[in-house]
């Protein structure tokens, strides 16, 4: 019995030493790495790769819609060409075209009231709006939080996406609503916040083509 005993002693030190090991401070316990049970491959694909699988089937939108240049949503705002190099300042008031009320229904700001965005939030980044032959110059002087935004270009421009993609920048459609919020006429125009009003700089197109190329320009 005496036997037995010390034998199923031995048994338990063993299983707590080998308990024990995956605790053990020693240079060749940390170095060291061992597999206990039945082990399988991964069967699911990798994530990164099913997106990028996905990415590489999306339909081509073009065969159902057309070239994309002819996209009504492609459509930019148009803006004429500066000539000269100006600045002024616009205050972007809002005026509201409904009453707002609380869930209760008490009036908290009533239809026709107008108040400045600006005195709430800022604009960190500024927006560089440009013709798409202007692009090079927007590209050199932007930052990178800067927004550029292109106007309407001439036929055979590409298209924002193609652009886009080409310079590796995001770039954006001038809209209607923008170019009328800000009074935006003419482009090359840097618009920037100064304070509660926004500073619009009329960049020259002799300044971003030169003064020759600036002659051939489109007006």
């Amino acid at each position: 019995m005496v036997a037995r005993s010390m034998h199923r002693l031995n048994q338990v030190l063993s299983a707590l030493a080998t308990l024990a090991l995956p605790f053990a401070t020693s240079t060749a316990a940390l170095a060291g790495t061992s597999t206990i049970g039945r082990t399988w491959p991964i069967a699911e694909p990798d994530a990164l790769s099913e997106i990028e699988g996905q990415a590489a089937r999306v339909p081509d939108m073009t065969k159902a819609f057309g070239p994309r240049e002819r996209w009504s949503a492609m459509k930019a705002a148009a803006l004429g060409v500066s000539h000269a190099d100006r600045s002024r300042t616009v205050v972007p008031f809002y005026t509201l075209d409904q009453d707002i009320r609380l869930p209760e229904g008490k009036l908290l700001y009533a239809k026709g009231y107008s108040f400045n965005p600006l005195a709430y939030v800022s604009l960190p980044q500024r927006l560089i709006v440009v013709h798409p032959r202007e692009l090079d110059w927007a590209l050199r002087t932007a930052r990178p939080a800067d927004f550029i935004l292109l106007a309407s270009g001439s036929p055979g421009d590409a298209d924002a996406i193609t652009l886009g993609e080409r310079h590796g920048r995001a770039l954006f459609l001038l809209e209607e609503r923008v170019k009328a919020r800000l009074g935006l006429t003419v482009a090359p125009v840097i618009v920037a916040q100064h304070g509660q009003k926004l500073v619009l700089t009329e960049v020259d197109v002799v300044e971003v083509y030169g003064a020759k190329a600036a002659r051939k320009a489109p007006q």
